[in-house]
């Protein structure tokens, strides 16, 4: 399956600057490994040491969140639209 990935500002080091990539995959798991092929390195931002989603980034398959739609075994049709959004923290 074909999708577009949506990259948060802080890893477009990683794709050369591009806001949007392609990946491919039928879950999320296969579409960070599709990412990480083609952009060595952002897989290690979005993943912890244990390969699990990392706590303080959210990632969404259109608008589904992926901690209540299976995480990493996220389905991930063709065509949808994957958003990393890393948490900000901020405070006065």
């Amino acid at each position: 399956m074909s999708v577009k990935v949506r990259i948060p500002t802080i890893l477009r080091t990683y794709t050369g600057g591009q806001a949007e990539v392609p990946a491919e995959g039928e879950t999320l798991s296969q579409v960070i490994a599709s990412l990480e092929k083609d952009h060595p390195g952002i897989a290690a931002r979005v993943l912890d040491d244990q390969g699990k989603l990392r706590r303080f980034v959210n990632v969404y398959v259109n608008d589904d969140d992926v901690r209540f739609e299976g995480g990493l075994d996220a389905v991930t049709p063709d065509g949808a639209g994957i958003s990393i959004i890393p948490a900000v923290a901020g405070g006065c």
